[in-house]
């Protein structure tokens, strides 16, 4: 099947103009697995390591540099990932979605339980925003499980409902965080980039070691539209003939 790779928007629909349009945009989705064990580097399910977390935008998972979010530092400035401790462990992976995105939903599927070298797990938690989220920290787009139970096998909920402010911010779009440090933007008022980060904060009693997982494997998605902000609105009929 042949691959297509453009900016986009992908739009879709038979009424292009006039108050009956019925253009809709796609549906998109970005999606890590990450196997706890795996601390192979540039391998598939690969769950990076203390203070590493992972890029999904590869065909095997890849270290990833999870960036302090900022709409205008150019180059954009590296964060830091707190160190894994006797009662915390942190894993992780970083999205990279269009600018404005607006996220429909994020889904974590567990197809096994983490288990440990050394000592028991606690609790467990998962936490999506626009940054690292250390354990108890403020999630801006969603939070699942909590630090006294963990999960079970399966596709998890949130344990609350999305709270008022992360609905606003699902539905506002994603914001720009990074300032793209490619080369390809020299400017820092040019082209931006949103960065979802997906924190999995293992609360635990008693770990220690490089490679403190016996087990352990959770699938992420993250389902988003890709609006376009210059198609028109209700008082500038008909849309602009480029869609």
């Amino acid at each position: 099947m042949a691959r297509s790779t453009f900016e986009g928007p992908v739009l879709q629909g038979n009424n292009r103009f006039g108050p009956l349009r019925n253009v809709g945009y796609s549906v998109l989705t970005q999606s890590v697995v990450l196997d706890l064990t795996n601390t192979g580097n540039y391998t598939a399910n690969y769950a990076g390591a203390n203070r590493v977390f992972v890029s999904s935008n590869n065909v095997a998972n890849t270290n990833a540099t999870v960036y302090t979010a900022s709409s205008t530092v150019y180059p954009p400035v590296a964060a830091t990932i707190t160190a894994d401790t006797a009662t915390i462990l942190y894993r992780g992976a970083v999205l990279y979605l269009p600018y404005g995105s607006l996220i429909r939903n994020v889904i974590v599927d567990v197809q096994a339980l983490q288990t440990l070298t050394t000592g028991t797990v606690t609790g467990m938690e998962v936490l999506v925003s626009n940054g690292f989220t250390a354990s108890g920290g403020t999630a801006r787009y969603a939070a699942l499980g909590t630090s006294s139970t963990t999960f079970s096998a399966g596709r998890q909920s949130l344990t609350t409902a999305f709270s008022a402010t992360q609905l606003n911010n699902l539905f506002a779009g994603t914001t720009g965080d990074i300032t793209n440090p490619t080369g390809a933007n020299t400017d820092p008022n040019g082209s931006l980039i949103s960065q979802v980060v997906i924190t999995l904060a293992t609360n635990v009693s008693g770990a220690n070691g490089a490679a403190p997982f016996t087990a352990g494997k959770y699938g992420i998605q993250v389902v988003y539209t890709q609006p376009d902000p210059s198609i028109g609105n209700s008082t500038t009929y008909p849309y602009a003939n480029f869609d």
